[in-house]
């Protein structure tokens, strides 16, 4: 009897393989680290085969320690970092070059050239998305521009391309297969997210020829089935990590949202079968494809967000652990009229401002580390509201609730001061696993091991609702605190 789903996860520095019951629940899991490489300032790569390893000795490790068979497993979903790209050769199955990172910049004077060329409402109105070194073209581009010998082998149809879901389903299928799901696909700046299908012309402004690019196939149906101790297991769910943690809350409908609270924050609403556009600097992606059937989402960006604790645990050294942020902040009243925003990065949605930089106002002698630490976290719900607020307006979509994903989703009373700040309830599930269960329920639906989207909501269960009880004047004055200190950091 075929008794579990199991999730790859693969990360931007680990992998994982995590087995999910009927029930929806992680019964086991296993988790294998991988280098980082960063041969210049502002590069960031992958050596290919690590990531290829890291997956597969994950998997085979949950089977060793857990006791599962593979005979036991109904099918496999894969969910991935997104925009990270692998090139290689068709012929021998061997990169041409290291994985290019969603987080590298070497690419942005290309970006920039394109905007200074008036290319951003092209590529905003065919994919959603905005020119940035972020996204996957510019680095196959790159590739091809700068690895001797690879412009040849694709003029030749004699090399592939894709992001890291599209590289573990060529070795899972031992080459077999080369293909992709629209969520992913949406995340190149190449695929044109309302016909579904790579863009000619898009192609050509990159120069990047679309023989090389995977077949795109549903997010949730068998790709192949891949081989594993004698047992045939489909590969039947594919999505990138944002997208799939989305479908692993259980965001079905038009205006359901989620936040994974990370080192960053990614925040996604479901807007149902048509693509909106954004004229507060959201970007419009495919959320999933299943059975032909394309639903897209809003998504905005926080860069710092769980750093911003990092930052004051490792270099001010307030505190030993990140968790202790929790009952410092609550030590306190308020934050004693500080405000801190953690702009190490520039600042995001909805702002897009490069050059901002950190910055903590309203300090005086009575000042204590407390309040810092307080400021800090009032920060990430602060703006997590922003952009909640831009979706709102531009979906023209209620938001009701929110649910709430990822480390620091962990931390009570950021929990409680962002249902306070938004004046909406926020969700924690008791599964926190949000993005391989994704995986998992997209799996297990084109299996038939789950029947209906009814029937995973059903299986979602809440380890705590956090209700606001912030009265609306408080409220309205601490956001006019923050947009006073946000004027600060972007110096307007």
């Amino acid at each position: 009897m075929k008794k579990y789903v199991v999730a790859l996860d693969q990360g931007t520095t680990s992998s994982r393989a995590i087995a999910f019951d009927r029930n929806g629940t992680s019964v086991a899991g296993q988790n294998k680290e991988f280098p980082q490489i960063f041969p210049k300032p502002g590069w960031v790569e992958h050596n290919p085969y690590d990531i290829v390893n890291s997956q597969t000795d994950a998997l085979r490790s949950l089977l060793r320690q857990s006791g599962i068979k593979a005979g036991e497993i109904d099918s496999i979903g894969i969910t991935n970092q997104r925009e990270t790209v692998v090139v290689w050769n068709r012929s021998t199955g061997e990169p041409v070059y290291n994985a290019i990172v969603w987080q590298c910049r070497r690419t942005a004077p290309l970006c920039e050239e394109l905007i200074r060329n008036g290319y951003s409402q092209l590529i905003k109105e065919k994919t959603g998305l905005l020119p940035d070194a972020y996204f996957s073209a510019t680095k196959i581009k790159w590739i091809l521009d700068n690895v001797p010998g690879a412009r040849g082998l694709a003029e030749k149809n004699n090399l592939a391309a894709g992001t890291v879901d599209s590289w573990l389903i060529y070795n899972m299928s031992k080459g077999a297969v080369h293909a992709t799901d629209p969520g992913n696909a949406s995340r190149t700046m190449l695929f044109n997210i309302r016909d579904g299908c790579w863009d000619e012309e898009l192609c050509d402004l990159f120069g990047i020829p679309m023989n090389v690019l995977p077949k795109v196939v549903d997010s949730s149906g068998v790709v192949f089935n891949y081989m594993l101790d004698g047992a045939s297991i489909p590969v039947a769910g594919i999505a990138g990590d944002q997208q799939a943690a989305l479908f692993g809350q259980a965001c079905f409908n038009k205006g359901d949202s989620k936040n994974t609270y990370g080192t960053g924050c990614f925040i996604l609403m479901n807007t149902g079968g048509e693509p909106v556009y954004s004229g507060g600097g959201l970007l419009t992606t495919v959320a999933w494809r299943i059975k032909g059937m394309t639903e897209y989402a809003l998504e905005g960006s926080v860069f710092n967000a769980g750093s911003a604790i990092q930052w004051l645990r490792d270099s001010m050294g307030f505190m030993e652990t990140a968790a202790q942020s929790n009952e410092m902040a609550m030590s306190v009243d308020d934050t004693g009229g500080v405000y801190f925003v953690p702009a190490f990065t520039g600042l995001g949605t909805p702002y897009w401002d490069m050059y901002a930089r950190g910055i903590i106002t309203g300090l005086t002698r009575g000042t204590t580390r407390e309040h810092i630490v307080r400021a800090g976290l009032e920060a990430i719900a602060f703006r997590s509201a922003e952009v909640l607020e831009v979706m709102k307006e531009d979906s023209g979509l209620e938001i009701k609730s929110l649910h709430a994903d990822g480390g620091a989703s962990e931390n009570e009373f950021l929990m409680q001061f962002q249902a306070d700040i938004l004046g909406i309830d926020i969700t924690r599930p008791l599964v926190r696993e949000t993005t391989a269960l994704g995986a998992a329920f997209l799996a297990g639906l084109a299996s038939g091991f789950w029947k209906t989207r009814g029937e995973l909501a059903g299986l979602i269960a809440a380890d705590r609702i956090f209700r606001p009880c912030c009265q609306d004047k408080l409220r309205l004055e601490k956001l006019g605190g923050w947009k006073d200190a946000v004027r600060r950091a972007t110096g307007k």
